[in-house]
C-alpha cells in the first residue's frame, strides 16, 4: 500500500490580484500540472485581470482570460505551505509553519504588453525556480 505524498500548496498574494499573482499562479500550475496545489489572492482585488497580462501570458500559451481576481483570506494563507507575497507590505498575514517569500517585481498595472514581458519573463524564471526546489 503506497502514501501519497501530500502535494505542496503553494500561494501569490499581490495587492490587486490581476497581474503578478496571476501570471505566477498560471505558470506553476502549467508547469507543474497536479504536483502542486495553486492559489492566488488580492489584498484589494480589481475587478478584473490585467489585459495586458492576459495578452502577455497567451504569447507563451497560457490562457488566463477566464480568471477573476480573489480576495486573500486568512483561510487560504493558513492551507498553503509556501506564500509569495509580490508588493503586498503589511496587509498578508503571517502564520508559524509557513514559508514566506518576498518577490519584488515591477506592478504591471497601468502598463502595455511591451512592458509586462520582462515582468512575465522574469516570473517565469523564478517559477522555475520555486518547482525545482518544490520537487528537491
Amino acid at each position: 500500500m503506497s502514501t501519497a505524498t501530500p502535494r505542496p500548496s503553494v500561494l501569490f498574494v499581490c495587492v490587486h490580484n490581476a497581474g503578478r499573482s496571476q501570471m505566477a499562479a498560471a505558470f506553476l500550475t502549467h508547469l507543474a500540472g497536479d504536483r502542486v496545489e495553486v492559489r492566488s489572492a488580492g489584498s484589494a482585488p480589481a475587478d478584473t485581470v490585467n489585459p495586458a497580462v492576459v495578452d502577455a501570458m497567451e504569447e507563451v500559451g497560457i490562457d488566463i482570460s477566464a480568471e477573476t481576481p480573489k480576495v486573500l483570506t486568512v483561510e487560504a494563507v493558513r492551507a498553503s505551505d509556501v506564500v509569495i507575497t509580490m508588493g503586498c507590505g503589511d496587509t498578508c498575514p503571517v502564520f508559524p509553519g509557513k514559508r514566506y517569500l518576498d518577490w519584488r517585481l515591477t506592478d504591471p498595472a497601468g502598463q502595455g504588453v511591451d512592458a509586462v514581458r520582462p515582468i512575465r519573463d522574469e516570473i517565469e524564471q523564478r517559477i522555475r525556480g520555486l518547482l525545482a526546489d518544490l520537487d528537491g
